[in-house]
This record gives C-alpha cells, structure tokens and sequence, in this order.
C-alpha cells in the first residue's frame, strides 16, 4: 500500500488529502460526477498508515481517494461505507473530523 498525503492549512484547521499513488495525475468522470487527480490538490509525499494515523489526530477534514486509502480508513473506523461515492470504480469520500 503506498499512499499520498497532502496537508493543506487554513484558519478553521486542517485538511488531510489522502490518495492512492496508482491514481495520481489521472481524472475520471462518470456522468455529472468527477475526480480530478491531476492538480496540485492531490500532490504530496507518501506517508506509511502509521505516519497517516498520527496526522488524522490533528486533522479537521480528511478527503480520501482510492481503493487502499478508503481502506485504511475504514480499518480505523472512521467511514461508513454508505459515504463512499465511486467515479467510474474509483472510491471516494470526505470525513469532518472535528
């Protein structure tokens, strides 16, 4: 499982983009819906799930894209699969931790 993660900063705290690195640098439509891992939004470093654990604790919003990322997530107990939205087989969901 290799992952990246990108923090982004703002007044109200952080948010946590976590992604498969299979999928960065593509985009995938299905109807109205769209994912585009293309931009800069998605580009980070590749982050072990014990690094990921420790910076979800200060994080208020995580956006997770990916089969392993989602994985991860729901191995920690913090998605409801019902949440999780798909573009043309890819999983995706948002999380407001705080």
């Amino acid at each position: 499982m290799v992952l990246v993660v990108s923090l982004k900063k703002g007044a109200n705290g952080s948010l946590l983009v976590i992604s498969d690195k299979d999928i960065i640098g593509k985009k995938f439509e299905e109807g109205k819906l769209q994912l585009d891992l293309t931009t800069d939004f998605y580009f980070g470093d590749e982050k072990s799930k014990d690094e990921i654990k420790l910076m979800i604790k200060s994080a208020r919003d995580v956006f997770i894209t990916g089969k392993e990322a989602i994985a991860l997530m729901v191995e920690m107990d913090l998605i409801n699969t019902s949440r999780i939205i798909y573009v043309n087989g890819v999983p995706h969901a948002q999380i407001a931790l705080s």
